[in-house]
């Protein structure tokens, strides 16, 4: 079944969590009220894309030994970032005739370029150790590793896959619906491959959001809920918090007219996807890729429909909660059936060396 957390780790965990979880309830209190004054909520997603990762931030700056090497210059920007992000919600309900989208996409531009300064500041053994580096991994070999095991599939191989895997559940949604020929149509448009290419110049623009989500989900939350219930039990718990994680953004973003059927969208979604980033962040030990992956999760439904509108305000059919639950299952939550989900190692084997949960060995 797994092993017992240490002190430090449910210590660490606790802090986590209260960031995690706690700050989107409270300010999910904020986002409905302004989302039933009529004003502009768009900026509490952003916001809260921050705060996994700013929970694992604190969690080992609160307690770190005196002479424990920690990537300070790159948490405290990232925290700031974090703190001026949810400034900027705040602002907006004591100011909601002033639309804060603008404002919240030039911090997060603005941090994100300051962020990666002071990430290639930190040095290469301080960034390995916490799961920063940009190599397979943050840890060399371990003993008993298998070559396999240590060379695993390149990481741009693993984004590949699941680009291939997310527009082929584009197509598919498209033929359950008796229209598979609308899936080609926005490729003849010239503006969608501009979109596309520019697409890795905005990632490196707007990072910091994505790596706030997996930073906290994949490198911290996974390998202890792995360590504590097993690496298929604990990739599926991690799932469903991430699902619920979403609540205030279902209820009052996503799709506040069937936010029920978003509600169970979401889970679908964040287990099947949950499934897949999991085995690929397993495999790689590199947070850059499932970063990467939810980047372009995230985007490219835009860059499809050629506008970010679509985004907020859907209108979701049970039929559709149903479809989306076959092709997540099919093609994303299947990948529970890998090898690397079979194998039980040791909990410490499937872990980034340095990850912030880990207690002093």
């Amino acid at each position: 079944m797994g092993t017992k957390l240490t002190k430090l780790e449910k210590k660490r965990l606790g802090i986590f969590a209260a960031a995690a979880f706690g700050l989107p309830l409270a300010m999910g209190v904020l986002m409905g009220i302004n989302f039933y004054r009529g004003a502009d909520v768009s900026a509490f997603p952003n916001a809260q894309m921050y705060y996994p990762a700013a929970g694992v931030m604190l969690a080992v700056l609160l307690t770190r030994k005196p002479e424990e090497k920690v990537p300070v210059k790159f948490y405290t920007g990232f925290l700031i970032l974090t703190g001026v992000m949810m400034a900027l919600c705040v602002a907006g309900v004591f100011l909601p005739q002033i639309g804060m989208a603008a404002p919240v996409n030039l911090a997060l531009i603005v941090g994100s370029l300051i962020s990666w300064v002071l990430l290639l500041l930190e040095k290469k053994e301080v960034r390995k150790k916490y799961g920063l580096g940009w190599g397979r991994g943050a840890r060399g070999s371990e003993e008993g590793e298998s070559r396999e095991d240590r060379q695993g599939i390149r990481p741009w191989l693993w984004i590949l896959l699941f680009l291939f895997l997310y527009f082929l559940r584009i197509f598919l949604n498209y033929a359950a619906e008796g229209m598979p020929g609308a899936f080609f149509p926005p490729f003849a448009n010239p503006y969608v491959w501009l979109n596309l290419a520019m697409l890795p110049l905005n990632f490196f623009m707007v990072y910091t959001a994505f790596f706030g989500e997996e930073y906290g989900w994949r490198g911290f939350f996974q390998p202890l809920l792995q360590k504590r219930y097993g690496k298929r039990l604990g990739v599926l718990i991690l799932g469903v918090c991430w699902g619920l994680w979403h609540l205030p953004i279902n209820l009052f973003y996503y799709s506040p007219d069937t936010w029920l059927q978003s509600v169970l969208t979401q889970q679908t979604t964040c287990i099947g996807l949950g499934i897949f980033f999991g085995l690929a962040m397993m495999k790689t030990k590199n947070i850059w890729v499932p970063t990467i992956m939810h980047f372009f999760n995230n985007n490219l439904i835009a860059v499809m429909a050629g506008t970010g509108d679509v985004i907020s305000g859907q209108v979701i059919r049970w039929v559709d909660v149903l479809l989306l639950l076959v092709l997540n299952g099919v093609l994303f939550a299947s990948f529970i059936l890998a090898k690397e989900y079979r194998k039980e190692k040791r909990p410490e084997d499937s872990r980034i060396e340095g990850n912030p949960g880990d207690s002093d060995r």
